[in-house]
């Protein structure tokens, strides 16, 4: 069935695409502006534009277009996957690789792959996702958990809810940190002024980074760190935060940054207890190619 919203006007005033982006805090402003394009957005029976300026007591009708059900494609993407048995896997994804299909991916995701490579996967999440326990974002590469049955799935996630997996990272970031070591403890969540991004805000979720200083350069320190809680983008929009962005972010960095394919950002070690054997399994992965290069460059210029 076709979703309705129905947004009565108060005391608001201005154009009807910022008025409800500040009513509707699950949708971007890129997105209303989209409804209304497409005429999804009704005063009175009548289709309004962008530029319309809202009135007290205009009651705004936005009737939401059926979603497009995503048909999961199984891809030959040859991931590398690092180990595997009957219960779960453990995969290094690349750089600019989604995780899971979505209206802006539906193919070439790290999921399209995994249906191709691996026979089993867990269906306790919703059918875009399965056998995904956690995430990390599309161009930060390294190691994800893979569960292959749903026991197996309530493991490894109840591991990461109790904090008891294991997920360092490496970050190349702007600046030189003067401290050996640090935790950032910052609450999380959506930014109140880019819906698109998240931010340090006093109701969000609670967020801990610890970072040990493993090497530094010029202008850039490189870190290793280890997660406490898993927000989304927590570590890049915790080291904006402290002043020191991470290298090629193109959300949270500064425009002048280094080039690569998206943020200098690595998920290098990942470990969790066995959900069948209980044995505590450790992996670790590589940096990709062009972080290695970077850190090369770094040190030559040093």
């Amino acid at each position: 069935m076709q979703a309705e919203i129905e947004v009565i006007i108060k005391e608001e005033t201005g154009r009807v695409d910022k008025v409800l982006n500040d009513r509707l805090k699950d949708y971007s402003r890129s997105q209303i502006q989209q409804w209304i394009k497409e005429q999804h957005v009704f005063i009175d029976g009548q289709a309004i534009k962008a530029n319309y300026k809202v009135s007290t007591g205009d009651v705004i009708m936005i009737y939401l277009p059926e979603p497009e059900e995503l048909e999961l494609i199984p891809e030959d993407l040859d991931l590398e996957i690092i180990y595997e048995d009957q219960d779960v896997a453990v995969v290094n994804k690349p750089q600019g690789m989604v995780v899971h299909p979505s209206a802006g991916h539906p193919t070439g995701t790290l999921v399209n792959g995994l249906l191709h490579q691996i026979k089993d996967l867990s269906t306790i999440n919703d059918v875009i996702r399965p056998g995904i326990v956690h995430r990390i974002d599309k161009d930060t590469s390294g190691l994800l958990m893979i569960a292959k049955n749903d026991q197996a799935h309530e493991s490894l996630a109840k591991q990461l809810k109790d904090k008891s997996s294991l997920r360092k990272y490496v970050a190349l970031v702007h600046g030189e940190i003067p401290h050996d070591k640090g935790r950032i403890e910052a609450p999380i969540g959506r930014s109140k002024v880019n819906r698109k991004m998240q931010d340090i805000i006093e109701d969000g979720k609670p967020a801990v980074t610890h970072f040990e200083v493993l090497e530094r350069f010029n202008n850039f320190t490189l870190i290793e760190l280890q997660l406490e809680t898993g927000r989304t983008h927590q570590i890049r929009v915790h080291m904006k935060y402290i002043g020191y962005p991470v290298a090629g972010d193109p959300l949270y960095g500064p425009k002048k940054t280094l080039k690569g394919n998206g943020q200098f950002l690595h998920a290098k070690l990942l470990g969790f207890v066995h959900p069948t054997t209980g044995e505590n399994m450790v992996f670790e992965a590589s940096l990709p190619k062009i972080f290695q290069e970077t850190l090369q460059q770094l040190r030559e210029t040093n």
